[in-house]
């Protein structure tokens, strides 16, 4: 089976929880980006803040891992919020920049525009895009 790659928005508070926790929660914690992604699909982090409320502004890919987890589940944080999550096995990764990347990554139609993809939180790239972040990140990504 083919592999797919991924981008999620997400700040890089949020981030953390999730890396040191093995999951994902995307988009408010809604399901359909999660059901999307399978088994093996990779997953980038990219957090435009340090924190999603008064963060200070970061724009940088902050995470990488594999999809593990056979399914979306939900999960209760709070009696009123029970988001859905993925079990993601996280790789050793460097947080990067992505202004160096624009130029070299094809989701990016127009630089001056950059931001404009990461509007919905979630979004497939190609694998060529996906191996050039990993590879600014210093992640060991095996296919």
């Amino acid at each position: 089976m083919v592999s797919r790659y991924w981008i999620g928005v997400v700040s890089q508070s949020h981030v953390q929880r999730g890396v040191a926790g093995g999951f994902a929660q995307l988009c408010h914690g809604k399901a359909a980006p999660l059901k999307r992604m399978k088994v093996d699909d990779g997953l980038i982090y990219y957090s435009p803040k340090t924190d999603m409320s008064d963060g200070l502004p970061l724009q940088q890919f902050t995470a990488i891992g594999r999809v593990v987890g056979e399914a979306a589940y939900e999960f209760a944080m709070s009696e009123s919020f029970v988001p859905f999550r993925r079990d993601i096995a996280y790789l050793p990764a460097q947080p990067t920049a992505i202004q160096p990347l624009l130029p070299h990554l094809s989701f990016i139609k127009d630089i001056k525009h950059w931001g404009y993809p990461f509007r919905t939180g979630h979004f497939e790239i190609c694998r060529d895009d996906f191996l050039c972040i990993a590879a600014a990140m210093c992640a060991h990504w095996e296919e």
